[in-house]
């Protein structure tokens, strides 16, 4: 074998192995980014539970306004609202809030709420407990529902922050989840 074809060679196993290590960087990117904002608090996506908040004290020195937003990724036809614009709430005090939604499309969707969170620096003290945004919700023709969040606000906030914006964005997954079909039929496990 001559020099040049075993560079040849070279180079293929080089391409190749690039090749599999970007689909798996790839194909890890969810699960990484998941399991990062679990970690850090942000999005308000925690890993706090009932039992490990039994410990937080209620801070009623203050009072931080929390204000709830909704949209619509490319004028979905749902009505999706909050149903209460905004709350107070004291650092530590748990908090249950729903969001209204209602199917006008006229046929059956999967949809799911992407959550953001401002200031920037409030994220990772708003902490969600139980949220609708965690999976993505099927909804019939017409159906209507009240979704819960159950949140809390660590009482180590800032004292500067006295206002949070949660905002929910509504998007069609309908599409998402045909295509993840797709390539699931079809995959071969090793």
């Amino acid at each position: 074998m001559s020099n040049h074809q075993k560079s040849h060679k070279r180079l293929t196993l080089i391409l190749v192995c690039g090749v599999l290590l970007m689909f798996g960087f790839a194909y890890m990117l969810v699960p990484l980014y998941k399991l990062i904002c679990q970690k850090e608090g942000i999005n308000g996506r925690s890993g706090a539970t009932a039992s490990s908040m039994a410990g937080l004290s209620i801070d009623t020195t203050r009072t931080i306004k929390v204000t709830f937003l909704t949209t619509l990724h490319q004028h979905l036809p749902f009505t999706f609202k909050p149903v209460k614009p905004f709350l107070l709430i004291h650092p530590g005090e748990r908090k249950l809030i729903y969001f209204y939604a209602e199917n006008k499309t006229g046929h059956d969707m999967t949809v799911q709420a992407v959550p953001s969170i401002t200031p920037g620096d409030a994220a990772r003290f708003l902490k969600k407990t139980e949220c609708f945004c965690f999976t993505q919700q099927y909804f019939f023709k017409g159906e209507k529902a009240d979704m819960p969040v159950y949140f809390f606000v660590d009482p180590a906030i800032p004292s500067s922050i006295k206002e949070i914006t949660l905002s929910y964005t509504l998007f069609d997954v309908g599409d998402f989840l045909k295509k993840q079909q797709h390539f699931t039929k079809g995959r071969i496990d090793l």
